[in-house]
C-alpha cells in the first residue's frame, strides 16, 4: 500500500517537516488501512529515509515496536535480489485507527534544544551533508549548524555499493562513540526537513538501542530561518 512521503509531513513553511495536525494524520493513516494490531513492514526507494520517518511517526503515536519492521535496502535491495515486483495499484479498506495522543518522548523541539545546548549530557546529531553543516551550501536564510552539533551524514549508515543496505552495526556504533554520539546522552537528530534524520533516528533507536534519542522535525528549515537561534559555521 502506497503512502506518499508528503502525507507524513505538515507541509507548512518555514518548517514543512513538522508532523501533520493529529486529525489530518489520523485521516491519512486510516486511508492506508492501518489498524492498531497491524504489523507494519516499511520500505522506500530512498536509502531508508522515508521508511525511517514513518517508523518515527508511529513511535510518536505509541505504536508497539514489535509491530514495526524495516526492509533493509528497501526497493533497491529487493530488485537486486530478483524478488517479485508488481505494478498493480493496491488499496486498503479505510480503517478506524485513532490518533489519541502524540507522545513527545521521540520529539525534540527548538525550545528544548536551546535550553540544553551547553549540557554535557545532551547532543545534537546533524545528519546533513558536510557542505550544509559548514555553511558552504545554504538551504535556509542562514547556513551553518546548531552550536556544538556533531555531523555524521545519514549516508554513512548505508553501503552505497551494496544496494543501500545498512553497514555493520558494530562499526556504526564505534564511529558514533568516537565522535561523542553515545547512548548515555539525550540526542536530538535532524537534517533539513526530518527526512534524512528519519534514518538516523531509526538506526539509533531501533537497531543500536539508544534509549534517549529524539528527532527534531523542525530541523534546519526551522532553525536556519528563525531569528532567535544561534548558528555556527
Amino acid at each position: 500500500v502506497h503512502m506518499p512521503p508528503a502525507a507524513l509531513c505538515g507541509g507548512a513553511q518555514p518548517a514543512p517537516g513538522m508532523l501533520p495536525e493529529p486529525a489530518i494524520l489520523q485521516q491519512r493513516l486510516q486511508a492506508i488501512g492501518l489498524q492498531s494490531d497491524s504489523h507494519v513492514v516499511v520500505y522506500d526507494d530512498a536509502t531508508g529515509t522515508w521508511a525511517g520517518r514513518l517508523l518515527w511517526t508511529l513511535d510518536c503515536l505509541g505504536f508497539p515496536a514489535e509491530q514495526m519492521s524495516f526492509v533493509d535496502g528497501g526497493l533497491l535491495a529487493w530488485k537486486a535480489a530478483s524478488l517479485p515486483l508488481s505494478q498493480d495499484v493496491v488499496t486498503a479498506p479505510p480503517s478506524d485507527f485513532q490518533v489519541t495522543q502524540i507522545s513527545t518522548d521521540a520529539i525534540a523541539d527548538k525550545a528544548e534544544i536551546l535550553a540544553h545546548l551547553n549540557d554535557a549530557g545532551f547532543a545534537v546529531w546533524d545528519a546533513r551533508s558536510p557542505a550544509e553543516y559548514d555553511g558552504s551550501k545554504v538551504q535556509a536564510a542562514r547556513g551553518g549548524h546548531i552550536p556544538g552539533a556533531i555531523n555524521y551524514e545519514f549516508t554513512r549508515l548505508v553501503d552505497m555499493d551494496n544496494h543501500c543496505q545498512l553497514r555493520d552495526l558494530d562499526t556504526i556504533r564505534a564511529e558514533l562513540a568516537e565522535i561523542g554520539l553515545t547512548p548515555d546522552k539525550t540526542i536530538a537528530t535532524h537534517c533539513q526537513t526530518h527526512r534524512r534524520s528519519g534514518l538516523t533516528y531509526f538506526v539509533a533507536r531501533k537497531l543500536l538501542g539508544y534509549p534517549h534519542i529524539k528527532a527534531y522535525p523542525g530541523s534546519w528549515s526551522e532553525w536556519g530561518n528563525a531569528d532567535d537561534t544561534p548558528v555556527e559555521c
